[in-house]
């Protein structure tokens, strides 16, 4: 069974990083830099779990994240959001958008995994 990963990130070198660290983990990871039309694209991509920035060109991950819980197949998709900010106000905002988890950048390898998979296994079980 495959696992994949729809990762919205805009800058190239954190998507690059995250993009081989699961690829290395056995995650097939398509990536996508534009959040004006991350909705659809997460539609189309059917993936089992959603890494997030919040801060993307065009529309931002709150927004996006908001919007993908409104639609009824979307509403247990796995998101884990990254953020450059560690502030509280930008968890809660995202707790209260229907996130399943939240990481502030930088982030270790190690982190990343450890959510990652814990999304996966946490999903899988329901």
């Amino acid at each position: 069974m495959s696992r994949r990963v729809l990762l919205i990130e805009d800058e190239p070198n954190i998507a690059e990083a995250i993009r081989f660290l699961l690829t290395r983990e056995g995650w097939q990871v398509e990536t996508h830099a534009d959040g004006a039309d991350a909705l659809q694209v997460i539609q189309g991509a059917s993936p089992d779990l959603v890494i997030l920035d919040v801060m993307l060109p065009g529309k931002n991950g709150m927004e996006i994240l908001r919007e993908l819980r409104t639609l009824e197949d979307m509403q247990g998709l796995p998101v884990l959001m990254l953020t450059a900010r560690g502030q509280s106000r930008d968890r809660e905002m995202a707790e209260n958008a229907g996130v399943s988890r939240f990481m502030t950048k930088p982030f270790s390898n190690t982190e990343m995994l450890t959510a990652v998979r814990d999304l996966h296994a946490q999903a899988t079980q329901s």
